[in-house]
């Protein structure tokens, strides 16, 4: 069912929007307030969750000119801006404010801040550019033009301009629910994100015992070629893709028990996405609904540029957990689908993720997950799920695990910001201290060594 678009209006007025997007603290990262106001909020929110990647993975700044030499590569999906529009309903009120946008500089500004020196680049392919820029920081790792990347993706609906542009189009649904392979499927629903990994060589990050989330065993990037029309997909290419990205992880579809699908809810994309996935598997097995499938787009919307980070991180929370979250609106599935005579079937409700076991053998969990641009190109990652073979923690603590008494350390730039640190920390002690993860002589090395000690801020 298509709605009647009256132009430059919208028929759709749902979203899955960030809370407080424009919240930022410029002198933190030694940005003058002025020069903030103009900053394009898809830098600012890329550059905040870039910091919080690195402080969660226990690194510095120190760290990266020190260990990593500088060579730190840059990898930003992000496909919208709409940020310089505002310009002129502003060009009277306020002439300190001229709104800008750069993609390049989503990338430039954090290899700037950080003062990195590896490759730095935005990438756009539309629905796959957060995917693809993890392709494209793995290879330039392999090729040792970085040790380390961060790469992920951003998206924000900055302007009315973007729902009108899709509107027009008919990309959206008219009823406010992404039904990802569900009966009805009559478009996406916008959604605002942002989220960013820091990468390095699996056999780097178990020797410098990080705490490492998932394996990524191949990436690989595609395009659809001239089809019966330019948003239109080939079930042919995406076949292609995800086989190519079987070959190169050295395994068997039926080694895969989980589908993160690109499923925006559409009546045509679907059952193609589908036809695609079948191809790929019936290569190399006629097992039935042994893999589950579900796309976290009925649940938070589709983010576009920040789609496939979303789904990797679904992916990896899910292996943390064991996990298999439902896909929304899937009582009734898409009648042009037959799941029967598939490897898939929809994950309609919170299931266990069982290891699987093949030919007597546990394998690891391992998930595909793809994202689809919709000019044609696309993106697919198989992603398998981190084993250690004995915990160990760094000889720092093994020394301090007879310790009655540990010292945390906090810094901040004022006494405020000192005291929410203390505040945050502490809910967060109240409620991990019984789960089986929580260690607290590791928090505190952490804190004491992952960590930098912060100068008393000076205003601009």
């Amino acid at each position: 069912m298509q709605k009647a678009v009256q132009e430059g209006k919208s028929y759709a007025k749902w979203g899955g929007f960030i809370n407080e997007f424009a919240q930022f603290d410029p002198m933190f990262f030694g940005i003058s307030p002025r020069e903030a106001l103009n900053i394009d909020p898809h830098e600012r929110l890329f550059l905040q969750e870039s910091w919080r990647a690195l402080e969660s993975s226990g690194y510095t700044k120190k760290d990266l000119k020190e260990k990593y030499r500088q060579k730190v590569g840059v990898f930003a999906g992000v496909t919208k801006t709409g940020f310089e529009l505002k310009a002129p309903f502003y060009r009277n009120d306020n002439h300190k404010f001229h709104p800008r946008s750069s993609f390049s500089s989503v990338a430039n500004r954090l290899s700037y801040v950080l003062d990195i020196k590896g490759p730095s680049m935005p990438i756009d392919t539309m629905c796959s550019s957060s995917l693809t820029a993890i392709h494209e920081a793995c290879e330039h790792i392999h090729r040792g033009e970085c040790e380390v990347a961060f790469a992920g993706g951003v998206n924000l609906y900055l302007h009315p301009s973007t729902y009108s542009y899709l509107s027009s189009q008919h990309m959206l649904s008219v009823d406010g629910q992404c039904k990802s392979f569900g009966l009805g499927g009559n478009g996406f629903v916008p959604g605002e994100g942002v989220g960013v990994v820091l990468l390095k060589p699996l056999s780097e990050a178990v020797k410098d015992k990080d705490v490492i989330h998932g394996v990524i065993l191949s990436t690989h990037v595609n395009h659809g070629g001239k089809t019966n029309g330019y948003t239109v997909p080939s079930p042919v290419s995406q076949s292609q893709l995800i086989k190519t990205a079987i070959e190169k992880a050295g395994i068997n579809a039926r080694d895969i028990s989980y589908i993160e699908a690109h499923g925006t809810g559409t009546e045509l994309g679907d059952p193609i996405e589908v036809e695609g996935l079948k191809k790929a598997f019936d290569a190399d097995t006629t097992d039935k609904n042994y893999c589950a499938i579900g796309s976290v787009k009925s649940n938070i919307g589709h983010l576009e540029a920040a789609a496939g980070i979303s789904g990797v991180t679904k992916v990896l929370l899910q292996m943390k957990h064991g996990k298999i979250a439902p896909s929304l609106h899937t009582e009734d599935l898409n009648p042009n689908i037959n799941f029967e005579k598939t490897a898939f079937q929809v994950a309609t409700d919170l299931q266990n993720w069982e290891r699987p076991f093949i030919e007597n053998e546990e394998k690891p969990r391992i998930a595909g997950i793809s994202s689809f641009g919709a000019g044609g190109a696309n993106a697919h990652i198989i992603l398998q799920e981190y084993q250690p073979q004995e915990v160990t923690y760094f000889d720092t603590v093994s020394l301090l695990a007879e310790a009655e008494k540990v010292l945390i350390p906090l810094s901040a730039r004022n006494k405020t910001q000192l005291k929410l640190r203390a505040v945050t920390l502490l809910d967060a002690l109240r409620k991990n201290t019984d789960t089986p993860q929580f260690n607290l002589i590791s928090l505190t090395y952490t804190l004491q060594v992952g960590r930098e000690a912060m100068d008393e801020r000076l205003g601009f």
